[in-house]
């Protein structure tokens, strides 16, 4: 019985100390911003490259045992960045950054492949944090396909609706799109409320 107890024990000390934390969400919304501010902070190290041109991340990036301090409190997880989820993509999108035909096709093929991969990878997450424009309308297609998987698979969910920095951002719209959720507002870029988001990063992390 001791034996056994102690296994138990065990079991759900390894997987508090081995959490897997997602960053879902639209293209553009900022999830490697955030993804390397984080890292920044606690590795001295960025994830990815950031870019105006949609879907520049294509491959999902992780960064193991990120470990993070706040008011006493510790954390340690695995950070897992991922492309940016889109109901569509069309290689014709790429050409007004001023891309050929060839790379924008190119470009277009990895982003589809790398929203499959995203989604796989819902099936290893323990938490998710799901980066929304708070500029954006929040009532779009690709925003209730994400929190539709995350629903149906049962994952812990913390929103950020970043970018409130710019003067279109609008937290109440995504506060109002999904009432059930904690949203937090944040400016990856400039480091705004980063504190508030490190807080409910911690609350999120007792859920998965």
């Amino acid at each position: 019985m001791r034996d056994f107890a102690k296994r138990i024990f065990f079991s759900i000390f390894k997987k508090k100390s081995n959490i897997s934390i997602g960053f879902y969400g639209p293209p553009n919304a900022g999830k490697t911003s955030l993804a390397n501010r984080i890292c920044k902070d606690w590795t001295g190290e960025e994830i990815g490259t950031v870019s105006k041109i949609p879907h520049e991340t294509r491959n999902v990036q992780f960064k193991e045992k990120v470990e993070i301090s706040y008011k006493g409190k510790k954390i340690t997880f695995k950070l897992v960045d991922t492309p940016g989820i889109a109901t569509k993509i069309d290689y014709e999108d790429f050409l007004k950054y001023g891309m050929g035909k060839k790379e924008s096709q190119q470009r277009a093929k990895e982003a589809t492949q790398g929203v499959i991969e995203s989604i796989k990878w819902l099936d290893d997450m323990d938490a998710v944090i799901v980066v929304l424009d708070s500029t954006q309308n929040p009532y779009s297609q690709v925003n209730i396909t994400i929190i539709g998987n995350l629903v149906a698979r049962k994952i812990p969910v913390l929103i950020v609706g970043n970018k409130v920095d710019m003067k279109r951002s609008d937290l109440k719209r995504t506060e109002a799109a999904f009432p059930e959720y904690e949203v937090i507002g944040i400016s990856a870029k400039y480091g705004t409320n980063i504190d508030e988001f490190y807080e409910s990063l911690f609350k999120l992390a007792k859920k998965a």
